[in-house]
């Protein structure tokens, strides 16, 4: 008996031992068995809320950073990072994008996208309404643009889903964790608003840009006529008619009641003019997105003291429009000068931040923002536009942007000025956790030919006959970058390379079983494509032309 208890003693205690060194491991080191204190000794620092510091140390405890400086103490627990010859600045952040979103949600249902033989009669049907969508509920690690935009230095996002007019709410996203909930650093922060009218005419209401702005107009005016009734009715129900619930006008008010902003879409000087006037007629906090033609009304912008996002894909003719089709003066002019817009509102003392827009490709952010820079914004504008600016417009400031005492460890290390060509990022730490970006893989012979332009793809899928458009654009190196749009929605390729005349392009893709990589390859002869799909273990044979080329068809 007694020895018998003994064992039984010695086997908890040893169950105790183990619980202990397995919590004081996971206490102690982070994830991989690194530790979750970090200094990079030795290197220069680019705080953004204030000047550089050269030959400094940053130190990072449990993802807060807890020191900046030249004459700063190092943990003797930390993990030593010899920053000599790198530059560290804090994480950069996509403005407005859906990045951590994979996918939209399903079609059909209350407010969401309609089927074409789902008329809507009038505003009460609330068209295109999905405001009670939330970014922090729908963010989810399997989007693989997680890991491409954290290669490439963007710790941060504001992120939202699309479609509709009032698509659902943004929240403020790190681009690092475990668990889909550990991304969410503040939700809701905004509400986007699209004023694009879907559908032709006879789809229902609205089908015209005057029908969206009554509609959304209307949606506004209903949202404060239900928030006062409810609040009346609260005090006193007894003898009263209780107000009836919206959705849309709830989600709307709880949103508001949060001080979320309001992102209003205006992109040319008559759109912004019109935003200006939108938001004070909606009585909203607004923030204008799109941007590009505001070296025009740069000063009406400040006049009324609101902030713009600038979308940095700047416009560009088409890479297989009809030579004949000659642009007007002004779209030439628009081209020219829209990367000087930002230069424009940092003169009138706008605040404004970079967000991706169309761009698929994150790298091609900084390349954007550097052509800004050559239209005449000062470099470290530019930054601020990729850090601090965004947190602040975002209400986040207080916890990222910048590299400070308190605020979440969200760094780029880089071996170079951030905006040189040739500046590789060698670390990014998101919420003090390291990650090291992986090198894509590259073309191993000179390509032949060049793949850019659009591609139609055709394939047979155990579901029938299928199409896509492959939108591809290569550098020298042969490195292909681009979307692939078709049924299941448009995706951008996560990596791809056109050697001698190999080429091969990966996306991700919503299926039943969840995102899942689609590797597009074969051979490529200068004027069509011809390979395979390979996908959930299947291979399925594909052929791609040139809209008008009509020398290859799917199959033949």
């Amino acid at each position: 008996m007694r020895s018998s208890l003994i064992r039984r003693c010695s086997s908890a205690v040893c169950l105790s031992a183990v619980l202990l060194l397995s919590y004081g491991a996971s206490t102690l080191f982070g994830q991989g068995g690194e530790p979750p204190y970090f200094a990079i000794r030795g290197a220069k620092v680019v705080p953004v809320a204030g000047p550089p510091i050269e030959n400094a140390t940053v130190v990072v405890s449990r993802g807060i950073i807890t020191a900046v400086g030249k004459d700063v103490a190092i943990p003797p627990e930390a993990w030593v990072i010899e920053g000599k010859g790198l530059t560290v600045y804090p994480g950069l952040v996509d403005s407005f994008t859906d990045v951590g979103i994979p996918a939209a949600a399903p079609a059909g249902g209350e407010g969401g996208p309609r089927r074409p033989q789902e008329i809507s009669r009038g505003p009460q049907d609330r068209p295109g309404s999905t405001p009670w969508r939330s970014a922090a509920d729908e963010v989810s690690l399997s989007d693989k643009r997680i890991e491409t935009w954290r290669a490439a230095g963007f710790t941060t996002v504001v992120s939202a889903p699309k479609g509709g007019f009032f698509p659902g709410q943004a929240a403020v996203l790190d681009l690092g964790g475990e668990r889909a909930g550990e991304l969410v650093v503040k939700s809701p922060v905004a509400i986007p608003v699209s004023l694009q009218v879907s559908g032709g005419f006879g789809s229902g209401f609205p089908d015209s840009l005057m029908g969206v702005l009554a509609y959304v107009h209307q949606v506004w005016l209903d949202t404060d006529w239900s928030v006062k009734a409810q609040a009346g009715y609260e005090k006193n129900p007894r003898g009263v008619e209780r107000p009836r619930y919206d959705r849309t006008e709830a989600a709307l008010a709880d949103a508001l009641e949060d001080h979320a902003l309001v992102l209003i879409p205006a992109n040319n000087s008559v759109q912004l003019r019109r935003a200006l006037e939108l938001a004070d007629r909606w009585q909203v906090h607004g923030v204008l997105y799109g941007g590009q033609m505001a070296y025009e009304v740069a000063p009406d912008i400040a006049a009324k003291k609101l902030s713009v996002l600038v979308n940095l894909k700047w416009p560009e003719g088409e890479k297989d429009a009809d030579p004949e089709d000659k642009p007007s003066l002004r779209t030439l002019q628009f081209r020219d000068r829209a990367p000087s817009s930002p230069s424009a509102l940092a003169k009138a003392g706008v605040k404004f931040a970079f967000y991706s827009g169309g761009i698929t490709t994150p790298k091609d952010i900084v390349k954007a923002v550097k052509k800004s820079m050559d239209a005449g914004l000062a470099p470290e504008a530019a930054l601020r536009a990729l850090t601090l600016s965004p947190a602040e417009i975002f209400g986040v400031a207080d916890r990222l942007g910048s590299i400070e005492n308190g605020k979440i460890a969200n760094l780029v290390v880089a071996d170079g000025d951030l905006f040189e060509e040739k500046t590789k990022i060698k670390l990014v730490f998101v919420d003090g956790r390291k990650y090291e970006p992986r090198e894509p893989e590259r073309p191993k012979d000179a390509p032949k030919g060049d793949i850019t332009g659009k591609w139609k793809l055709s394939y047979t899928t155990p579901e029938g006959p299928e199409e896509s458009t492959a939108d591809l654009s290569m550098e020298k190196d042969g490195t292909v970058s681009g979307t692939v749009s078709g049924k299941r929605g448009t995706t951008s390729i996560i990596s791809g390379y056109l050697s001698g005349d190999k080429f091969s392009f990966t996306i991700n893709i919503p299926l039943d079983q969840g995102p899942t990589d689609a590797t597009f390859s074969g051979t490529f002869d200068g004027t069509s494509l011809k390979g395979a799909i390979s996908v959930v273990g299947l291979s399925i044979d594909f052929t791609g032309v040139k809209p008008g080329n009509t020398a290859l068809r799917g199959g033949q």
